[in-house]
């Protein structure tokens, strides 16, 4: 079960919070993965375009930009990490900091963005149960 006190949720916070404040001042010191992301932000935001065609970049919510700039890049090269877990920790954050559109417009456009970032769900390997009652 994942909780709210995870290091690695805690780390996406991190992240989402220097994005999101990054895109209204520059910032002094960010964590190494904000700076991964904006190297690769014209290939990231390609592919946000891509998914959300109607929306410019300019004109999405900075909230909703941050979480997809961060969930994209996940997709891209952290492929040890399932899908599904980047997308629920996006829509997860998308609704604790959006508004209330936000989740479903991330977790939209997270849905499109699987093709473009070469992503197999299916190929995916489900995790593994610990329960020892098989009739669950």
């Amino acid at each position: 079960m994942k909780s709210a006190l995870d290091p690695r949720h805690l780390k996406r916070v991190a992240v989402f919070k220097s994005l999101f404040a990054g895109s209204f001042t520059e910032q002094e010191e960010v964590p190494s993965r904000v700076d991964k992301i904006n190297t690769n932000i014209a290939h990231i935001d390609e592919i946000i375009q891509k998914c959300a065609p109607e929306w410019p970049i300019s004109q999405i919510n900075k909230v909703d930009l941050a979480v997809l700039r961060q969930a994209v890049y996940e997709l891209l090269f952290k492929l040890q990490t399932p899908t599904k877990v980047i997308i629920d920790e996006a829509v997860e954050i998308a609704k604790r900091y959006g508004g209330k559109t936000s989740s479903s417009f991330v977790n939209g456009a997270l849905a499109a963005a699987i093709g473009h970032t070469n992503r197999n769900v299916a190929d995916e390997t489900p995790p593994q149960t610990t329960s020892t009652d098989e009739t669950n």
